[in-house]
């Protein structure tokens, strides 16, 4: 039985603060395949935001996730924080285990233009958005001393497909997720590692209200909005051992959603 189909698969999820939000989503349904879980969320990040979090939700996540009769960790972390990397992987090393999957979900994102784009708004975008999942990725890659099934799957917003007018430092920093994820790929592939990334598109995890959920399925031919689900289920795929031969790639899982 090799290791990506044994019941010992360690997953890291960043990201995952609120039980609505596409990271929550992916750790239930790798928990559902028998994966152990370590998530990261940082509360402080999420309470700024329009869409606020409990402070309980990450222990309820993690309540949820033993239900499914695997392993789970958590922690607080801040991963725009050059020693967070380090940390996370000793973390998890010394709690669960030597990890073979990591799923890059966390972002930072503030609306802005370029007439309002500072030093400050953009250093916080890149330190998150391009550092923590380079640094994290590359620490991931360095530890991986098995000879297959490992699995870096980074979370992306499709912004090769069309403008995001008024969110320029997040569409550019998310950008070069793609970039990244392509070199990487070739990079770590003599290591048995793959490395991909997922677009879920347009996606309903409590930021949308019903003015833009209703512009938006007039977009949708699938007629819905997306949902954290959908991005779950490709990402467990990718992160399967069906999956072995899918690497460097950038998926556009969004229903078919047309930009314009």
């Amino acid at each position: 039985m090799s290791e990506l189909s044994s019941n010992h698969r360690i997953a890291i999820v960043t990201g995952a603060s609120r039980l609505n939000g596409i990271g929550a989503a992916i750790c239930k349904e790798l928990a559902s395949k028998g994966v152990d879980i370590f998530f990261t969320y940082w509360s402080a990040y999420d309470m700024e935001m329009p869409w606020g979090m409990n402070s309980h939700e990450p222990s309820i996540l993690q309540e949820m996730i033993q239900k499914y009769g695997v392993r789970c960790e958590k922690l607080e972390i801040d991963l725009s924080d050059s020693n967070s990397p380090v940390n996370l992987m000793n973390a998890v090393e010394e709690k669960l285990g030597k990890p073979s999957i990591l799923i890059n979900n966390a972002a930072y994102s503030v609306d802005v233009s370029y007439e309002d784009l500072s030093v400050e708004i953009l250093t916080k975008h890149y330190q998150v958005n391009i550092q923590g999942t380079m640094l994290l990725s590359a620490e991931f890659a360095r530890r991986f001393d098995r000879s297959g099934g490992g699995r870096i799957i980074n979370l992306t917003s499709g912004q090769s497909l069309g403008p995001m007018a008024g969110n320029i430092a997040y569409a550019s920093t998310k950008g070069a997720i793609d970039a990244f994820t392509l070199t990487m790929s070739a990079e770590v592939a003599s290591k048995g590692i793959t490395v991909n990334a997922v677009n879920p598109g347009p996606t309903d995890t409590g930021w949308m209200n019903d003015e833009l959920k209703a512009y938006i399925l007039t977009k949708s031919p699938m007629g819905r909005v997306g949902l954290p689900q959908d991005a779950a289920r490709l990402v467990s795929f990718l992160a399967s051992e069906e999956a072995e031969w899918v690497t460097g790639q950038i998926m556009h899982s969004e229903g078919g959603f047309q930009r314009g």
